[in-house]
Order: C-alpha cells, then sequence, then structure tokens
C-alpha cells in the first residue's frame, strides 16, 4: 500500500507543480505532512540538502522521501511518479511546439504563469524565512553566524559582479558558501 501511496502523491506533485522546484515546495510540505511521512522541521532540512546536491529539488525529495518510507523501491517509485508527468508533458509539447508556439494566448498564459511562479518562490521563501526566525514559544531569533554566512556571499558575490562584469556562476556560489559555511562554523 505504501508504494501506490508513495506513487500516487509524488504524481500529484509532479502533476499539479509549476513553475519548478521552488514553487513545489508548499505542494510537497502539504503532501508529506498530510500523509505523516516528515515533520515540518525535517522537511526544512531536506529542502536546504536538496539545494545543495546536485539534480532537481523535487527529484532529490521524491527519492529521499520515498527511501525512508518503502526502501529502494519506494524511491524509485516516488521518483518516477514526480518525473513521469514532466516527461509526457515534454513528449507532447516536443510534437505540437512549431504550431503553438506563434500563437498569442499560448504566450499570454505563459506570461501569466510566470507571474505566478514568481509569486509562489516568494512566498516560499518568506515562509521558510519566518518560520525559522520566528516561534511562538521563543520569540523572534536568528542564527547570527547563518546572518554572517549570507551577508560575506552577498558582498562576495557583488566585489565579483563589479571586478569580472558578469554574475558568479551557481558553482562558483556554491563551493564559496562551503566554505565559507565552514570557516563561520568552524569544523
Amino acid at each position: 500500500m505504501i508504494y501506490l501511496e508513495l506513487f500516487y502523491a509524488f504524481l500529484k506533485v509532479g502533476c499539479f507543480a509549476f513553475g519548478g522546484a521552488y514553487a513545489a515546495i508548499p505542494l510537497i510540505r502539504d503532501t508529506v505532512l498530510a500523509y505523516g511521512w516528515l515533520n515540518d522541521e525535517t522537511l526544512s532540512y531536506l529542502i536546504a540538502v536538496s539545494e545543495s546536491t546536485p539534480g532537481p529539488i523535487m527529484v532529490n525529495l521524491a527519492t529521499y522521501v520515498g527511501n525512508t518510507q518503502g526502501g529502494v523501491f519506494g524511491a524509485a517509485l516516488a521518483t518516477l511518479g514526480v518525473i513521469l508527468p514532466a516527461f509526457l508533458i515534454i513528449i507532447i509539447i516536443m510534437s505540437l511546439i512549431k504550431n503553438v508556439m506563434d500563437n498569442r494566448c499560448f504566450k499570454a498564459v505563459l506570461d501569466g504563469l510566470n507571474a505566478c511562479v514568481i509569486g509562489i518562490i516568494a512566498a516560499t521563501g518568506l515562509y521558510m524565512l519566518l518560520k525559522s526566525c520566528f516561534s511562538l514559544k521563543e520569540g523572534f531569533s536568528y542564527d547570527k553566524k547563518a546572518v554572517i554566512t549570507a551577508v560575506i556571499l552577498i558582498a562576495a558575490g557583488e566585489i565579483y559582479r563589479k571586478i569580472k562584469k558578469k554574475k558568479i556562476s551557481p558553482i562558483t556560489t556554491i563551493v564559496l558558501s562551503a566554505v565559507i559555511g565552514a570557516v563561520v562554523y568552524g569544523f
């Protein structure tokens, strides 16, 4: 039964997650909490780990949740469930793309979806920030070392942009984040 639940739950996530992984985080959160597979704190940690590991966040989360709930077969089914809708949609779109891309209505729909995705990503980021900085028991709190790490990383990115006249690459940002985090938090 768990295998069908994993496949079906992540199939729904794959079907209704527009705009990529960050836009899908609220849907994934609702799904894993509804089934009781993870608690909110564990999911937040998994999101952070999924961001720093290679591969799409949705796939990484589906694989991890599937593995914790149903072993390797559960991981395979959850992963298949989350990627199957996108795979099928891409196959269909590729067969129709020449006719559809010139359509004004289609372009308008994509523009509308882009605006929605930006709002969803912003809301998710704000939710995660508030969740990590505020609790009813302790009130407002924050990790000073995390703020220092973020400020150093932002400053380094801006300095690089001013010197090189281009943005720092995501790979360099990840490596730099790891180094700064190791220095600030210490081993």
